[in-house]
């Protein structure tokens, strides 16, 4: 049974007071859905978040980690200094990651390997940019980047993996896939692993859709048979959104 889960990333927002008027306000919410809750703030909150939230059904999560143990990497995080305060699981390959930082398939399986190396769950992202959408290379690109990244594992490392569709072209841009190319993409991905591992890998693994969610359009995202939930940016800073979200279900 695949899980729902909706998962609020931060992103580089919210310094140590604004996190924690945040969480007051997240606990303060009603959960009427069955989904899994998590949050992802910065680095720097990640400790004083798991402490606040240690007794509460939102689970925090790390917004990306490096692939070496430890070593001359400055400012890098590893998982196992995640690991060390309690973080279970971690976000990887975000398009803003791709984008900004140069992350590639190549060092995002690195990454993914370092992860199930130390037993945490990975959130994994990928998704195609809006010239890929134009010239219909979608299916391609999407396939090409799950493939390049996680292909190398056996299927037993599928329980430890949450997969993240994000188009591009519908991250804080205010457009959104529509629910039905969202389906599309997510039943191809869901085939896409099928072929690879079999069915009964394909559908146990959940596939978030990641692409400005918000209150008005989750339900109908969320009700597509293999849409299994969310990736949030901008409505999981506002704890009345984000919960109307979770409980879309």
């Amino acid at each position: 049974m695949r899980k729902n889960i909706v998962a609020g990333n931060w992103k580089m927002n919210n310094d140590l007071a604004q996190t924690e008027e945040l969480i007051t306000e997240l606990k303060n919410q009603t959960k009427t859905s069955n989904a899994e809750v998590m949050i992802a703030p910065t680095f720097t909150n990640l400790w004083h978040s798991f402490e606040s939230l240690r007794q509460d059904d939102i689970e925090v999560v790390a917004q990306n980690m490096h692939f070496a143990e430890n070593g001359a990497y400055t400012g890098e995080i590893s998982a196992s200094m995640l690991k060390s305060i309690g973080i279970k699981t971690v976000i990887l390959g975000h398009s803003e990651r791709r984008a900004y930082f140069n992350e590639t398939d190549a060092s995002l399986a690195k990454k993914v390997d370092a992860a199930l190396a130390h037993k945490m769950r990975t959130i994994f992202c990928f998704g195609e940019e809006l010239a890929d959408r134009k010239a219909g290379n979608e299916e391609a690109v999407v396939g090409g980047q799950i493939k390049n990244a996680l292909f190398h594992l056996g299927a037993d490392a599928f329980k430890s993996i949450v997969l993240a569709y994000e188009p591009v072209w519908a991250i804080g841009t205010g457009e959104t896939a529509s629910p039905e190319q969202a389906q599309d993409m997510h039943a191809f991905i869901r085939k896409t692993l099928a072929d690879k591992y079999g069915k009964d890998v394909a559908d146990t693994v959940s596939i978030l859709y990641g692409g400005s969610v918000k209150p008005a359009n989750a339900q109908e995202i969320f009700s597509k048979p293999d849409v299994d939930g969310g990736l949030i940016g901008g409505a999981a800073l506002n704890a009345e959104d984000f919960y109307a979200i979770v409980n879309a279900f």
